[in-house]
């Protein structure tokens, strides 16, 4: 089952200071099987000609429900993009075993 859990546009500036003049719009879906939770982004960028649109999901992430809700959060406020959310996913795992 997927859920939304938040969505976002990318700061005008920010976007100008890449060379982007079109709005792009990032949103967080919470992916929930059986037994376990994950992540999936969705890029839109609204350019004049046309709109293009990019996702990518991390399914079997973790158990724990806070868990993902905690990554969804922290990637929400560092709008993380699809094409890097592996390698944050990763990171954030990676992170809580060397607490662990």
């Amino acid at each position: 089952m997927k859920t939304f859990y938040g969505g976002t546009y990318i700061g005008k500036e920010i976007l100008e200071e890449n060379d982007i003049y079109h709005p792009i719009r990032l949103e967080y879906y919470k992916i929930e099987n059986e037994t376990f939770y994950g992540i999936e982004v969705v890029k839109t960028e609204y350019k004049k000609e046309k709109t293009d649109v990019e996702s990518n999901v991390v399914e079997n992430v973790t158990m724990e429900e806070a868990e993902i809700v905690e990554m969804l959060d922290k990637f929400k406020e560092g709008t993380v993009m699809p094409n890097l959310l592996e390698e944050m996913v990763e990171e954030e795992l990676k992170s809580k075993k060397s607490y662990a």
